[in-house]
């Protein structure tokens, strides 16, 4: 019996050490709704991160680890996202990879910022990082940066003078689009139109009528893929044919199936590089379609690159915490999938990469890359 009580506690102590060496590093996202495809690539990415370090082997701090994805669904809504990030703090999440927008993603890093965990998202509205927070990372490029280079864009590259805008008064597009207009009008450019949908809204037909008659050149739309391919369709059946510039959200394979013809020579400026002009970026497409069969979408390798940076920081810290690797991820540099990472002093990647996209012949092809 004596025999047997010891096999037990030396199993019970075995299986108590495997469970102290999972990391557990949260994710958030909109798992459901409109802009779910977005979520569940940005989720798949993360988790072919996980596994590719699984299956290589860990140490931190001369400890074997494995990590685990623990994922919740924030529906792309601000009170879900904050739920869903104290569920994240209470499972004991290290790290928190999300959510996806500007409007999910400031409201939740309160939550994360009073854990003392850090916390990586795509949004790009400024706020995210200027509230004081040491453990917030943006992967992308921020909203003053964002839209001063679209416009710049605009003016110098497409010689743009008359510009029509419209965007969903959402924290992602109405940010974008505020920085878009004051540095068109900075450089002499004029807007001489905007106008706000709703998240949702499909009917364009009045915005573009009202577009048609202020005959801009350029229409510059901060719209998500859903809205901007019935807006592609509407602009031909209303008659609006001028060049259509937006922001990322509608660089997808969705947004060419939803407009068909419609949505051909529509520009989408993304934070991001062309995956295949780095070798990282060749071998993460490479596992990305040997898993999932398909391409992935803009900011997927990102997120990606978010669980890679985690890992990395927690190997120069030589431990989990939180606030130690807050600190670490402060002084590294990687080069990832997506860009070569380096933060300053906020949070904000520096060098921030974007490129231009045109929809030709059915498919995005990258037309401008900017550091």
């Amino acid at each position: 019996m004596k025999k047997i009580a010891v096999c037990t506690l030396v199993a019970l102590a075995c299986q108590a050490a495997v469970a102290a060496n999972v990391v557990k590093l949260g994710f958030i996202g909109p798992l459901t709704g409109p802009d779910a495809h977005w979520g569940k690539d940005n989720q798949n990415c993360a988790q072919l991160a996980i596994d590719s370090l699984n299956s290589k082997g860990v140490r931190i701090n001369g400890e074997p680890v494995t990590f685990e994805l623990v994922s919740q669904d924030d529906q792309e809504d601000p009170k879900q996202s904050t739920l869903a990030a104290q569920r994240l703090v209470d499972a004991g999440v290290k790290a928190v990879i999300g959510p996806f927008t500007s409007g999910t993603t400031i409201p939740a890093s309160r939550i994360v910022n009073q854990a003392g965990i850090p916390q990586f998202s795509v949004a790009v509205n400024s706020t995210y990082t200027s509230q004081g927070y040491q453990n917030a990372f943006r992967l992308s490029a921020v909203d003053t940066r964002m839209g001063p280079a679209m416009a710049q864009y605009a003016l110098h590259e497409l010689k743009a003078r008359r510009i029509a805008m419209v965007d969903d008064r959402t924290a992602y597009s109405q940010g974008l689009a505020d920085k878009f207009e004051a540095e068109i009008k900075r450089l002499g450019g004029q807007v001489v139109r905007r106008d706000f949908t709703t998240p949702g809204q499909n009917n364009m037909a009045p915005i573009v009528t009202s577009l048609k008659a202020a005959k801009p050149d350029l229409v510059f739309v901060a719209l998500s893929d859903n809205q901007a391919a019935p807006f592609a369709l509407q602009m031909k059946q209303i008659g609006l044919s001028t060049r259509v510039l937006s922001g990322d959200m509608i660089q997808t394979e969705d947004f060419i199936k939803l407009s068909g013809s419609n949505g051909e020579g529509f520009m989408a400026a993304v934070a991001g590089n062309v995956l295949d002009s780095r070798q990282q970026g060749k071998e993460f497409i490479r596992q990305y379609q040997q898993k999932y069969g398909k391409l992935p979408l803009a900011y997927g390798p990102q997120h990606y690159d978010a669980v890679m940076l985690t890992a990395l920081a927690m190997q120069q810290a030589k431990t989990t915490d939180g606030g130690r690797v807050a600190a670490a991820l402060k002084t590294l540099s990687f080069e990832g999938a997506n860009a070569s990472y380096r933060f300053d002093a906020k949070g904000d990647l520096q060098k921030a990469p974007i490129t231009v996209y045109q929809v030709k012949q059915a498919k995005w092809v990258p037309i401008k890359i900017t550091n």
